[in-house]
């Protein structure tokens, strides 16, 4: 069975001014971003939204409802997290080298008259400028 901690933070309310985000939308979309990259980064995984009331005071004896829009988080607990580490150790079997593999192919040395071209990088464009 697995055990989580759970994390319920504040929506935020708007986005910051940011150079090149022009609409209230895309500032709170990047706020929110950011928001939710820092957070994974602690191992926190977001689950939900939530719109939650919550009775707050109102002057000296009033009283209101105000709705709280949440952000909920979860992440293993260490214990649990630890657990599963242990295990995934334990149950690791060592295997063995094959007798039977394949040699890597041979590769050859680059010469001036075939030159190395890397496709991942940039395609590859014949010469198309003519001499005057």
């Amino acid at each position: 069975m697995h055990s989580y901690e759970y994390l319920a933070l504040p929506a935020p309310l708007r986005g910051q001014k940011i150079k090149g985000l022009k609409t209230p939308a895309e500032r709170y979309a990047h706020e929110l971003t950011t928001l939710l990259n820092d957070l994974s980064s602690e191992g926190w995984e977001y689950c939900r939204s939530e719109c939650l009331p919550s009775e707050e005071r109102k002057g000296l004896t009033g009283k209101t409802v105000v709705q709280n829009h949440l952000l909920i988080f979860r992440r293993p607990k260490p214990e649990q997290l630890a657990e599963h580490v242990t295990s995934a150790d334990t149950s690791r079997t060592v295997a063995e080298p094959r007798q039977d593999a394949i040699e890597p192919p041979a590769i050859e040395s680059p010469s001036a008259d075939r030159p190395i071209h890397d496709s991942r990088r940039e395609p590859m464009f014949a010469s198309t400028r003519r001499e005057e």
